[in-house]
């Protein structure tokens, strides 16, 4: 069964520097910790990416997943499912940048269903390593 999962965080920035930020795949390295490696291996008809490889550190190992990607109200949604992974079933989540008076309120939902079963407290600490992605960007974004 799936886990699922749901932040909200205030960025000092617009909607559309966010949505930039966080559709510049190949830069999540330089900012989100726990990945090593992103590449862009499809584009849509607007040249955004709609199918992006991960190579992120997870539980002492290192995990390989792509991810499709779709935007329906851009730039104040980005929707993610997972295409292939290689420790997980479900990866899905989305971005929602809402405008608010003091920058960009951002809501990033997650649902998350590994392959191996995994004790509870290994699972919340994952799940709070995940969550952080959120603090990594509103810094990126930020900068």
């Amino acid at each position: 069964m799936a886990e699922t999962a749901k932040q909200t965080t205030v960025i000092a920035a617009s909607p559309e520097h966010c949505f930039a930020i966080a559709t510049q795949f190949e830069r999540y390295p330089e900012w989100a910790k726990d990945l090593k490696d992103a590449v862009v291996l499809e584009r849509d008809a607007q040249g955004r990416a709609s199918r992006v490889e991960f190579r992120a550190s997870a539980l002492g190992r290192s995990t390989h997943y792509t991810l499709g990607y779709s935007y329906g109200d851009a730039p104040l949604t980005i929707q993610w499912k997972l295409v292939d992974g290689d420790i997980m079933r479900t990866l899905d989540g989305d971005y929602m940048f809402e405008p608010v008076n003091n920058g960009t309120l951002v809501t990033y939902d997650l649902s998350i269903d590994l392959v191996i079963p995994l004790p509870g407290f290994v699972k919340r600490r994952a799940e709070n390593r995940i969550l952080h992605t959120l603090n990594e960007l509103k810094a990126r974004c930020e900068s």
